[in-house]
Order: C-alpha cells, then sequence, then structure tokens
C-alpha cells in the first residue's frame, strides 16, 4: 500500500493543487460559481476512485457532496465529514504568493483552504482510492463534503435530518484538526464551542463635524471601544454576569495530565513574534486555549479609515464577537447572556443592536471508543509512537449534532501543526502531513474493522 502511495505522490499533489486553485469561498457570494465547481471536482475525483452513488445534494445554499462504497451490509461502515469551502483569503497583500494560486515551498503547500480543510479533506479522497486500488478497503466507507463550514454549516443539519438512512454509520472520522507536531502525533478529543455576534452602536442621526459637536454628543466609536473593554476585568476574566456559571472545572489531576503534553512556551512566543503571552489569570497557555472559554473582537469599524485625515464624529460604530465555550456551556444561553449584558452597559446616549450569526456546541469525545482506539493504533503504525490525547480551542459545531442526530461519535484525527496559518495570510499544508495522512488512513479502516469484528 505504501508502494502504490509512494509512487502516485506527484500525481496526488498535483490534483490537490488542482482544487486549491478553484476560490471556494463561502462567506462572499460573488464566489458563488467557483464553490459550485470545487464540489464537482471532489465528486469527480470520488467516482474516479471507484466510490458509488457520487452525487451532488442541493440544498438552500451550497451543494453537499455524497458518495458510499458498500462493500457488505454486514461490515461496519466509516462515515468521512469534509468541507471543500474556504475563509476569505483578505488581506491578499499580505501574502507572500496569490491565495488561489497554490505554489510548494520548503516542503509546505501555501494556498487558502491547503490545510483548512481542502487538503485534509483531500487526504481521505485519496486513501480510499489507494484502498480500492489494492483492493484492501475493509468495511464501507461514506462521504460526506460540505461547501458551508467556515458560514456555519447553515444547511447541513437539514440534509443530516432528512437523510439519517443513507448516512447511517458505526464512526465518523473528520480531518480538521491538528497534530502537537511532525513527530509528536496526537488525536483532538474535545472542541469547544462558539457564540458569534454582531453588534451596532448609534449615536448621532447622521455623521458630525468633530469641531463643531465633538464633546457634546456621545461619540459611538469611544463608546463601543470603552464597551468592549469593560467585558474583560484586571485579571482577563470575562464580565458578563452568569458566563462562568456552568463552566466545567477540571481536577488537579485532570490538568497535570495535559500538562503532560509536549509544550514550549518560548517557542510560542517566538512563533507568534511576542515578548509575552496573554489571558486568563491562573491558567497556563495550553489550558487559556482548550478548556477555557474566552472572548475575542474579531473585527472593528466605524468612521473615517481612508487616506489622510477627515475631523468627522461617526453615526454608527460595528464590532464582531464571539465567544469559545467549553462543556456544560451552551451557545443559546450564552448568546442570551451576552446580550443581555451588551445592551445594559450602553449609555443612554447611544442605542446598541446585536445581531446574533451562528453559533455551536462544545464536545468531548471519549478515549475509550473503538474510532479513538483505531485512531491512536494507526497513527503508533505510521508516526512509530503513541498519539496524545488532546483538547482542541477550536469549533467544529456539527459534531455535536452528529452524536444528537445520527446518534454516533466522531474521532478527530486531524494531521494541520498550529504553524499552519488557517483562517490567516500564508495558509499552507506540509506535504509530508498530506501524505502522511494518506498512508495513516487506511491504517485506522483496517484497526477499526477489527476492533469492531472483535466487539461484535
Amino acid at each position: 500500500m505504501k508502494a502504490y502511495i509512494d509512487q502516485n505522490k506527484d500525481r496526488f499533489l498535483a490534483e490537490l493543487l488542482e482544487l486549491l486553485r478553484i476560490p471556494s469561498v463561502s462567506a462572499d457570494a460573488s464566489f458563488k460559481g467557483d464553490v459550485v465547481r470545487a464540489a464537482e471536482y471532489l465528486r469527480e475525483k470520488l467516482a474516479a476512485a471507484g466510490a458509488d452513488n457520487a452525487q451532488l445534494f442541493q440544498t438552500a445554499g451550497n451543494p453537499i457532496v455524497y458518495a458510499d462504497k458498500i462493500i457488505d451490509p454486514s461490515l461496519p461502515t466509516v462515515l468521512v465529514y469534509g468541507h471543500y469551502d474556504v475563509q476569505p483569503a483578505d488581506p491578499y497583500e499580505l501574502w507572500n504568493s496569490p491565495p488561489f494560486e497554490p505554489v510548494i515551498k520548503d516542503e509546505k503547500i501555501y494556498a487558502r483552504g491547503a490545510c483548512d480543510d481542502k487538503g485534509q479533506t483531500y487526504m481521505h479522497v485519496k486513501a480510499f482510492e489507494t484502498m480500492m486500488q489494492q483492493q484492501t478497503l475493509p468495511c464501507n466507507v461514506k462521504f460526506m463534503i460540505e461547501g458551508e463550514e467556515e458560514v456555519g454549516s447553515v444547511n447541513l443539519a437539514t440534509f443530516v435530518k432528512e437523510n439519517k438512512a443513507r448516512l447511517k454509520a458505526d464512526i465518523i472520522v473528520i480531518s480538521d484538526t491538528g497534530m502537537l507536531a511532525n513527530d509528536v502525533p496526537s488525536v483532538t478529543t474535545g472542541l469547544r464551542g462558539l457564540s458569534y455576534h454582531e453588534v451596532e452602536v448609534t449615536g448621532p442621526n447622521r455623521d458630525l463635524h468633530s469641531g463643531l459637536y465633538g464633546g457634546a454628543v456621545a461619540n459611538p466609536i469611544n463608546i463601543l471601544c470603552k464597551m468592549i473593554a469593560s467585558l474583560h476585568d484586571e485579571n482577563n476574566h470575562i464580565t458578563i454576569p452568569g458566563f462562568y456559571d456552568k463552566v466545567e472545572e477540571l481536577s488537579a489531576e485532570e490538568r497535570a495530565e495535559m500538562a503532560r503534553a509536549p509544550f514550549s512556551l518560548d517557542a510560542y512566543k517566538k512563533a507568534l513574534d511576542l515578548s509575552d503571552v496573554h489571558g486568563e489569570e491562573g491558567y497556563s497557555t495550553m489550558e487559556r486555549n482548550s478548556i477555557r472559554p474566552t472572548l475575542d473582537v474579531n473585527g472593528i469599524w466605524g468612521g473615517y479609515t481612508g487616506e489622510g485625515a477627515k475631523t468627522v464624529i461617526a453615526s454608527k460604530a460595528f464590532a464582531k464577537i464571539s465567544m469559545r465555550l467549553v462543556p456544560h456551556q451552551t451557545s443559546e444561553e450564552i448568546s442570551e447572556l451576552f446580550q443581555k449584558h451588551f445592551e445594559s452597559i450602553a449609555p443612554p446616549s447611544v442605542k446598541v443592536v446585536v445581531k446574533p450569526h451562528h453559533g455551536g456546541e462544545p464536545v468531548v469525545t471519549p478515549t475509550t471508543s473503538a474510532g479513538y482506539q483505531a485512531a491512536a493504533r494507526a497513527m503508533e503504525d505510521t508516526f512509530g509512537k503513541k498519539p496524545v490525547p488532546v483538547r482542541s480551542g477550536g469549533s467544529i459545531p456539527i459534531v455535536a449534532m452528529f452524536k444528537s442526530e445520527l446518534e454516533t461519535d466522531t474521532v478527530l484525527m486531524g494531521f494541520g501543526l498550529d504553524s499552519d496559518a488557517i483562517h490567516s495570510p500564508n495558509e499552507h499544508f506540509g506535504v509530508f502531513n498530506f501524505m502522511k495522512g494518506i498512508e495513516t488512513i487506511p491504517l485506522f479502516y483496517q484497526h477499526f474493522a477489527a476492533l469492531h469484528a472483535q466487539n461484535a
């Protein structure tokens, strides 16, 4: 099997580069045609790899790619989830090479979507092709690849609810996470949830001359900055009443186990060009970005930002604010708490509107499941060492939905690195990681089929 992968390495990479050239940005309607083109590309490649029923399912938004290979209904079934849509590439001027003209430099693939999630999704397509060509597929497989993950998977739940029989499986596999390092494999066992909002602060009914009106009326930008600043106290603790009421506090033993994972604070700071880290008092960096909830401003704007000077008091100011959630917090409850608090801290001199966007629930996956054990054994086979179970600070809202709707556990077996700059300029994915994923995934199938047979 490895010989086939090595012989076809150049072709596998060329096909991925072709997919990366398609600017499938789901957040921008002007890319709609490219989004559909990316979906069709994946459908064609799945069919060519040997999948049956390869088709596009239309939704109210972007199409979902589905394909399957049922070799024996009595065997276990693996459902592979991925997404072909990508984040906007702005700001383009910060890219060292155009985001949709992929290049391989220093054994890294540079392009928007290289790691998140086209590269990692395509590993599964090529791993499936390898198993089909080598006649080593040990169980059934289904693929569900969507095009709206980066905008909240707004139509995926409807598709899942309407296709439960079609999607029935024994385990769901997602490669949209990462590893600690190329020599420290890991399997993600937890994800934070998400609550995302846009806020609008309005002062006067029009933009005003800052000389004639400055000091006499509320400046929405000043007010918004003060409101945002008040959302954390001097210990970087979030000040929204009730925010921490349901936050799970890990035991000293659990925190000590987490601390065993390899982590260099000096290397972390150096990679980000930081003099020091910043976060909630009383917690380590690894804890702050995995087991603790957060609140961050993702964007803020208002007034004049063009060249030169314009002495104006803007009528409106805006911000986008997201909160990452941990087990027992829910996006609905936190959204209500945030809206109530943010409206309450506004002075009477302005009007505030809070617009919820999308959210998702936190999730912790069991390390005792056959799925986790299969992933751990597969990684140990290819990396030569047991992977470390870790909790990720990111969010994949559909994992909780899969559990509630399909009653199926998920394995988060990712091959990216924190340094891959996902959602940022110069996103990249290592050639080593791409090929190692293609090598590891078939072994996951083998171990899962064997464990399933043992437990039958």
